[in-house]
Order: structure tokens, then sequence, then C-alpha cells
């Protein structure tokens, strides 16, 4: 049985355009690689044939795997803007630095962008919380502070 898939609004979009990409035109275009590599002859010893038919592979499982997502996605709304959960944009001081960071399922998450994962150790040790809270966080390079200056 496959999990909830958590998302938010514009996740559950991106995957839905990246789908949508995927079967208009990326499946359409590798299909024409396939019958132009065809016209080349010999399929044994083609290698556009073998490369077109590996993308082809590549794009039918990931259409899979993204319909799989959006089957069994929640799109969670954002009810109690005080304390942190799923959707939650937080401006946090990080050791005295200051950074932007959203909560996100854990399909949308790009750490380098600031989007972080419900169930990473960062998320999980701040959801909850609330603006002005304090929050030590076990991280893999070590224990960080957190200081919670906003919610939205």
């Amino acid at each position: 049985m496959i999990k909830e898939i958590y998302l938010t609004q514009e996740g559950l979009e991106k995957l839905k355009a990246e789908l949508n990409q995927l079967k208009q035109n990326d499946r359409t275009s590798v299909i024409e690689r396939i019958k132009a590599a065809k016209e080349f002859g010999d399929l044994s010893e083609n290698a556009e044939y073998e490369d077109a038919k590996n993308e082809q592979a590549y794009i039918e499982s990931k259409i899979l795997e993204l319909e799989e997502k959006i089957k069994h996605a929640k799109v969670v709304k954002k009810e109690n803007k005080e304390t942190i959960g799923v959707g939650s944009i937080l401006e946090c001081l990080v050791e005295g630095e200051k950074e932007l960071i959203e909560i996100v399922g854990s399909s949308e998450a790009d750490p380098i962008n600031g989007k972080i994962s419900s169930e990473s150790p960062v998320g999980r040790a701040l959801f909850g919380h609330k603006k002005g809270e304090s929050i030590d966080v076990d991280t893999p390079g070590g224990k960080l502070k957190y200081k919670v200056v906003s919610v939205k």
C-alpha cells in the first residue's frame, strides 16, 4: 500500500505539468526518434535505436511514477497559520544567520532553494513550533540552533 504523499498546491501543479510534458511532448518525440532509427537498418547494431528505446523506457517509468504520486497526493491546506507545518514559510535565525525556509512534502524538497521536507531532521524538529521559539536541531552536520522569527 502506498502512503499518502503530502504536497502543497504548487507542488501538485508542478507534478501535473511535468506529467503533461512527458505525455504530450517527450513521449511523442521519442517515438519519432525510434521510427527514424529503424530506417537506419539492422537494429542489433543500431546505437541510435538503442538510445531511443532506453529513453522511451525512462519516460514511461517516469510517467508511471508521477501518476502514482498524483493519485496518492494529499494537498495540505494550512489552517493554523501560527504553528509550523507543511506549507509554512518561516523566517529563522540559524546560528545567527537569517534563512527563509518553506516546509514541504518529501517529494517537493529542494534544500538548496529553502524547501525543506517535513520528514527531514530539520523539518521534523520545527514541526508544531511557533513564532518566537528556539529549537535545537540535530542534523548530520551537528547540532544547530533555530530561532523562529516569523511563520506565514
